[in-house]
């Protein structure tokens, strides 16, 4: 599977780059390929490129800080602290992998009339939790510090 990433805390030094590394090295064990952008005080690096997010069948963003979310519009995410990242990227890469497949079995469901029940059953408290997470806290870019930001550059 193709995946992408983002890794974001708040000095951006050692965490996120950590978490970038592990997602990195985790997934090419397991087989999978993996584009990571590294977020934090020293602003982007390795930024997403639109091709490699339009290839990737799931997004992970592993962040303590607010990462816009726009240009991932339509995909599956799974969103986590950077620590989780740090320790367990066999779990996050393991979430992202049954979001894929998620996303998938719903896209499909409609032309496989039986599955579709199987499906929505299975995974429909797991979704609904995810998209939870996605929602909290509002847009970020219209938040207080993004408005100083702007205000203030």
């Amino acid at each position: 599977m193709k995946f992408v990433a983002v890794t974001s805390c708040p000095t951006g030094i050692a965490h996120s780059q950590m978490a970038a590394e592990n997602l990195e090295q985790t997934a090419q064990a397991n087989g999978h390929e993996i584009d990571v952008e590294v977020q934090g005080a020293m602003g982007q690096e390795n930024e997403l490129s639109s091709e490699a997010i339009e290839a990737a069948e799931a997004v992970i963003i592993a962040a303590d800080t607010a990462v816009n979310q726009d240009r991932f519009a339509d995909m599956p995410v799974v969103n986590a602290p950077v620590k989780e990242a740090v320790n367990d990227a066999d779990g996050l890469l393991e979430r992202a992998i049954e979001e894929a497949d998620g996303a998938t079995a719903t896209a499909t469901t409609p032309s496989e009339p039986g599955v579709e029940t199987d499906v929505a059953a299975g995974t429909d408290g797991d979704i609904e939790g995810s998209s939870d997470s996605v929602k909290r806290g509002g847009d970020p870019s219209k938040g207080l510090f993004a408005r100083l930001k702007r205000l203030l550059s």
